[in-house]
């Protein structure tokens, strides 16, 4: 029985796993930390917005027999494909250098044997191709595995660590069950923006759809098992970000990325000891690693799929074969080693336009859901009442943040 029911939430913890990494460590804590656990809803309601798109993507997987990329390429046209292609280089390299980056430095901080600068280059590299060689080498069964023991380590010790600073009941019932955002004449609802948009990753809840066929889910009768399964997924995502709000507003927040989680740990050991910072910075490391994990293993499936479009002479399996493409194994290792190079070279603009296009992606996701699952050919198995009201509420806040940020 206990078997059977991890083969079915394996895919939704994989989500959990790939889609925590050292930035929504530091957007939660920085968050808890300006603004205290006042704002836990806004926890609750960022994994909602990402259960709807994932279950979006699944929906209309299972029913068409096509994965997303499929259904963008059917309806937008090839035009859109090379869009999306331009998109999804920019995000891996600027995903897979803070990944890169993230592992290095907090590999050093577990064995500072090296000048930091160094050490963040040394164990970055280092990690980047463990982390190739695992899912290049090794099957779907020992990539879940490893996973599993990650994600297993990160929840525990995160979750523990936030019991040990518990704020209390009442404040933690008010957090969560009555909406409000402290300081909203400063830089209280810019916070609250910021923790609700980086619950749960962005591109990679595309990966998924990949992992689904990996356990044999192809039709339209396994979506109540992706909803079980995502709902358990995004439970572990919600609870380990109230988790770091509830350190953050506990423990002083200072630094940038994987600097502010040292100086986490650091402050941690006024408040519990040494065994306490480690303990963190243990659980921290395995949470950036299985992040870096989950992207080298499932992005290129993303990479493969575009391409079965734009060169379908070179690339013609179907979505079971795609890790077995060249395009995929290619793609992999340029993931594994091109981003290298942003441990020594600051690309500011580039990283400006990927800000603005990653910002944009979000709400037009929703749209496409909003359009492609409600279409007179899903049937029955159109998007219900709840998942199109998160669906167009996700349209709504992102498109709002895109305008504030870019345009207003």
């Amino acid at each position: 029985m206990a078997s059977k029911l991890l083969n079915i939430i394996v895919p939704g913890l994989l989500i959990a796993a790939t889609g925590v990494g050292a930035g929504d460590l530091a957007t939660a804590a920085f968050a808890g930390g300006n603004l205290g656990i006042a704002i836990l809803w806004a926890v609750v309601l960022g994994g909602l917005f990402k259960f709807a798109l994932t279950e979006g993507i699944a929906r209309w997987q299972l029913v068409n027999g096509d994965s997303f990329i499929d259904g963008l390429a059917k309806q937008l046209g090839l035009p859109f494909i090379w869009i999306f292609l331009i998109y999804l280089v920019l995000w891996s390299f600027f995903v897979g250098s803070a990944l890169i980056s993230a592992s290095g430095v907090a590999m050093h901080s577990l064995i500072p044997i090296f000048e930091p600068q160094n050490g963040k280059i040394i164990f970055g590299i280092l990690l980047s191709l463990v982390g190739l060689a695992l899912v290049r080498f090794g099957n779907f069964a020992l990539f879940e595995k490893v996973m599993g023991i990650s994600i297993g380590i990160m929840f525990f010790v995160v979750v523990l660590t936030a019991l040990l600073l518990w704020p209390g009941m009442g404040p933690f019932l008010n957090g969560l069950f009555i909406p409000s955002i402290p300081n909203l004449e400063g830089n209280g609802l810019t916070w609250t923006v910021a923790l609700v948009g980086g619950v749960g990753g962005t591109l990679t809840i595309f990966s998924y759809g990949y992992w689904i066929r990996e356990k044999q889910r192809i039709s339209a009768s396994d979506i109540s098992v992706c909803r079980i399964d995502l709902l358990v997924g995004y439970s572990v995502t919600v609870i380990f970000g109230m988790a770091m709000v509830i350190i953050g507003s506990t423990v002083p927040v200072d630094g940038k990325g994987t600097g502010l989680i040292l100086n986490l740990a650091n402050g941690l050991e006024n408040e519990l000891g040494t065994t306490g910072r480690w303990l963190f910075l243990f659980g921290a490391f395995f949470a950036i690693f299985s992040s870096l994990l989950g992207v080298w293993q499932a992005v290129p499936y993303l990479f493969a799929d575009v391409v079965r479009h734009i060169k379908p002479q070179i690339n013609s399996e179907d979505l079971q074969n795609l890790s077995q493409t060249l395009s995929y194994k290619g793609f992999q290792i340029a993931l594994a080693i091109i981003p290298m190079l942003s441990l020594w070279i600051s690309f500011k603009e580039v990283q400006k336009l990927y800000a603005i296009v990653g910002t944009l992606f979000m709400p037009f996701l929703a749209l496409a859901l909003l359009y492609f699952n409600n279409r007179t050919g899903m049937k029955a198995n159109k998007s219900g009442w709840f998942i199109n009201t998160l669906l167009l509420i996700t349209l709504i806040f992102f498109s709002y943040i895109a305008w504030q940020k870019f345009i207003g």
